[in-house]
């Protein structure tokens, strides 16, 4: 096995990313040692974090050095196992899959996938890190009461699909925002009581205010940007603002988000606005994912994903999920 075809980082994008930010490398298939897996790539996870690695910027997750071969979350088929904890033949996932086809990743960083519970890209989605994430930013970070309206902005992707349906099983009233009509639909079959296309809006601050008539109690920002100020514009007192992403800000992230400022409106609702990483809840994952498995065994939690074939696809997948063009989960499948 002599060729492994491996992107990596060609040049740092200055606006919204683009494929050619990237350059495809035809490199030998590595070799396992000690404490390490070979694995052959069956899924890759295309994630909005993964812009803030791909910028010089300082951020929460260590950067991509220029030359680097681009990693990220996957599912593969172990090859080679220099660790006693795996053998041959064991699907596994691990947030340092290369994008490749054949990967050398520490058996540290792996876990087994199951795979009679759910077919096994979903523990790249409701499963894994999209699904844990909107569990603990609505119920832990939010944490709606019974009733109250919780606006979800990006509602139709990774996380958003997940957070509006576990809002609607624990009996709050979830409000979708998002970038089509046809997503709105989808996040309407999925529970939402209704939404807002934004990129239709000729006034978003009044169509919250429309679409939210008791005003907004919880809103989970996966976007950042006029979205984030029509929220917090409509925002109740005593109200929740969980930051998760900043997608809308994909063609300008070295720059500042100018927008309105809020800290009036925050000192009369008395608001909390909180940042949210996914890694300060690890010790409640088995309770998030238990729930999240049974409610989807019950039918109570459906997903969709966008899907892209073979390795040449993934900066394309990137781009376009940054842009917003994708409809559910973006996946690469090899």
């Amino acid at each position: 096995m002599a060729t492994n075809p491996s992107w990596v980082l060609k040049s740092y994008p200055s606006a919204m990313p683009t494929v050619e930010n990237w350059t495809l490398e035809d490199r030998m298939v590595p070799q396992a040692n000690d404490g390490e897996l070979l694995v052959k790539t069956l899924w890759l996870s295309v994630d909005p974090y993964m812009r803030g690695r791909i910028s010089p910027a300082k951020n929460y997750a260590t950067g991509f050095k220029l030359g680097d071969l681009m990693r990220g979350g996957g599912i593969g088929e172990v090859v080679a196992s220099e660790s006693s904890e795996f053998r041959p033949g064991d699907i596994v996932t691990s947030d340092y899959f290369g994008w490749q086809p054949f990967s050398v990743i520490r058996a540290a960083t792996a876990k087994t996938v199951a795979t009679g519970e759910a077919p096994i890209q979903a523990a790249l989605s409701y499963l894994g890190m999209p699904g844990l994430t909107a569990y603990f930013a609505l119920l832990r970070t939010g944490r709606p009461k019974a009733g109250e309206t919780v606006l979800i902005s990006a509602a139709s992707g990774a996380v958003g699909q997940i957070a509006g349906q576990v809002a609607r099983i624990k009996g709050f009233d979830p409000v979708a925002i998002a970038g089509s009509d046809a997503k709105l639909e989808w996040c309407k079959e999925l529970g939402y009581r209704t939404g807002i296309n934004h990129r239709t809006s000729a006034d978003l601050i009044a169509d919250v205010a429309a679409a939210c008539p008791k005003g907004v109690d919880v809103f989970i920002d996966n976007t950042a940007g006029p979205i984030h100020d029509a929220a917090m514009s409509n925002l109740n007192t005593f109200g929740r603002v969980v930051v998760v992403g900043t997608i809308a800000l994909a063609d300008r992230f070295d720059q500042p988000d100018i927008g309105l400022r809020h800290l009036r409106r925050t000192l009369i609702t008395r608001a909390r606005i909180e940042g949210f990483l996914l890694d300060d809840h690890e010790a409640e994952y088995q309770t998030a994912i238990a729930d999240l498995l049974l409610w989807h065994r019950q039918g109570l939690l459906q997903t969709r994903e966008d899907v892209a074939e073979g390795i040449e696809t993934v900066p394309h997948a990137l781009v376009r999920m940054l842009k917003g063009e994708n409809f559910g989960k973006q996946l690469v499948k090899l």
